[in-house]
């Protein structure tokens, strides 16, 4: 089950001096951007810093990265806090608008870019750096066609020093699992969209939230009637205290599983039916996918937390009943960053597979554990309260 959506308190567009490193090979002639510094964040019982590493390979031939090393600054002599070499890196790449599959995604051709998605994890919370610096190591291919060893040394990315917004659920209690949830490689982590001139990820750390019965299983009898998903019709919710950005309703609902949608996919319907609340600060929550008729708020409204804000369906670029949620910067559904969040609290029952357990259910591997203030990994399955 799955949602292509691909949000100014946490933009802060960072150019960052690239330098040979001392003794080393010559430097790369690579730009390396990060657009969107990281902030902390608690998942699945560690600290994690989530960004994005944009590289443009600025001569005719190609250059392939084989090592990144990343420190926190000042560090010196210190061992790195992550390391991304060999399949590990290569799964960490992309090449936004290629036209083919790359054969080996650490290669970026001449003139084009890649980017490296990164996620940076910490059992300690006190041993997340205030700042980082990185290492690149590469192999450039020589006008003689021979190859030859690059490097660049990026400093000075600061960690944002900001808490992240604690929410209560978008939903009223039960059963849930974080389809598409945070994690390196969900679909919504790569999940980029070009919007305004900018490479914007609004999905940074959306999750889709799919309603789960006694027996784990997310819908009854045929799939594919919306009314037979046990979270179609369910009540969504204001996650906090909050004032109506925007709202957009009259996106007929999707047969689950089909091919087709009810609509073309445009930037105006690919959220469906959606209501976008401004908690304050640069933060907007988004909820997307509801039933056509069914919200029951307008723009400039202001809302409690826990109220009733309109009931989960299965429209615009959605395959099943689900609703998609996610906290941005601006109040758009794509054209801005995705920030990150947690809650106060929720139950965690485990992790499984999303789309085996809503056909074939599921039984849960250990005693719930409760957890505060963070937010649930990909495929976790949660209770709320």
């Amino acid at each position: 089950m799955q949602t292509r959506l691909t949000g100014r308190a946490y933009r802060a567009v960072v150019f960052l001096a690239a330098v040979t490193l001392s003794g080393q090979a010559p430097e790369a002639p690579v730009e390396a951007r990060i657009p969107a510094p990281p902030a902390p964040v608690r998942c699945n019982g560690e600290t994690v810093l989530v960004y994005e590493l944009h590289l443009t390979n600025f001569r005719p031939r190609d250059i392939t990265l084989n090592r990144i090393e990343v420190f926190g600054q000042g560090s010196n002599g210190a061992a790195p806090v992550s390391i991304y070499q060999d399949r590990k890196l290569a799964d960490a790449m992309v090449h936004p608008g290629a036209a083919a599959a790359v054969a080996d995604p650490r290669k970026i051709a001449g003139g084009m870019r890649a980017v490296a998605y990164l996620w940076l994890a910490f059992r300690d919370a006190s041993t997340v750096p205030r700042a980082l610096r990185h290492k690149l190591y590469f192999t450039a291919v020589g006008a003689d066609g021979k190859n030859d060893d690059r490097s660049l040394e990026i400093s000075n990315l600061p960690v944002l020093q900001t808490t992240p917004v604690a929410i209560a659920p978008p939903v009223k209690g039960g059963v849930w699992i974080a389809g598409n949830g945070p994690s390196n490689g969900s679909e919504h982590r790569r999940a980029l969209a070009v919007l305004g001139g900018q490479a914007l990820v609004a999905q940074r750390f959306a999750i889709d939230w799919l309603k789960l019965d006694e027996g784990y299983k997310g819908f009854r009898g045929a799939p594919k009637d919306n009314r037979n998903w046990y979270g179609y019709g369910v009540e969504v919710v204001a996650v906090a205290d909050a004032m109506v950005a925007s709202v957009h309703d009259g996106v007929p609902e999707n047969t689950p599983l089909a091919e087709s949608r009810a609509v073309p996919i445009t930037e105006e319907t690919i959220g469906g039916n959606t209501v976008i609340l401004s908690l304050g600060s640069g933060h907007f929550a988004m909820y997307a996918h509801l039933q056509p008729g069914s919200l029951r708020v307008k723009p400039g409204e202001r809302v409690r937390r826990g109220q009733v804000l309109g009931l989960l369906g299965n429209s615009g670029n959605s395959d099943a009943p689900h609703l998609h949620f996610q906290i941005t910067d601006r109040n758009s559904v794509r054209g801005a960053e995705g920030l990150p969040f947690v809650f106060d609290s929720f139950e965690l029952l485990g992790t499984a597979d999303a789309n085996e357990i809503l056909e074939k259910g599921w039984t849960p591997p250990a005693k719930p554990v409760r957890r505060q203030r963070e937010i649930p990994a990909e495929n976790a399955v949660v209770r709320f309260e």
